[in-house]
């Protein structure tokens, strides 16, 4: 399996993390706001954790398990994550983000989502890739729609976060459908 690439946009630098990522992510992710926004990110993140986190990129790509992306700016680093947890056998992908408090509602998770859905189907031959948001939380489907993924539909108190029960809106996106983009 070759290293995991490096993807380009016309802002931002996708590429794998590394150890000297971790304060950032440490700082970043474990902002209540994001954590709230999303099913596994821990709060509060505790020294290490993005370390422990960062090290299992590596291995997770090898077995083509996963590909994990630091969304980077020129100007300010890291500012979230992105990754599709892969099923290649089924040809499908569940793809997962978070940016940063501070970096909220400049466009670049959209077009982090774009470039990833991209990779997936052009060089992972993916034919479908996946997406959910907590209802709650209707920026991360603008996201997902901004980036040509339809609603599937609603689960209903499909997954507990920090004792609530949380409803999750599914977005998807099929191969067949950039076609009509």
């Amino acid at each position: 399996m070759p290293p995991q690439p490096t993807l380009r946009t016309e802002r931002l630098l996708l590429r794998p993390f590394v150890l000297e990522d971790a304060a950032v992510v440490q700082r970043l992710a474990g902002a209540r706001d994001v954590a709230d926004t999303t099913l596994t990110i821990p709060h509060p993140y505790l020294d290490g954790m993005a370390e422990s986190w960062i090290q299992t990129h590596g291995e997770a790509w090898e077995r083509q398990e996963r590909a994990t992306f630091a969304i980077t700016a020129p100007a300010d680093g890291v500012i979230g994550a992105i990754a599709l947890t892969l099923r290649l056998e089924h040809r499908r992908a569940e793809l997962g983000y978070w940016i940063g408090r501070p970096f909220w509602n400049r466009g670049h998770a959209t077009e982090a989502v774009r470039a990833v859905l991209a990779f997936g189907f052009d060089k992972l031959g993916l034919n479908r890739i996946h997406a959910s948001h907590f209802t709650r939380n209707p920026a991360s489907g603008r996201v997902m729609m901004k980036a040509g993924m339809q609603l599937e539909g609603m689960l209903r108190q499909h997954v507990v976060r920090w004792d609530h029960l949380e409803d999750l809106a599914v977005y998807s996106i099929l191969r067949a459908d950039r076609a009509h983009e």
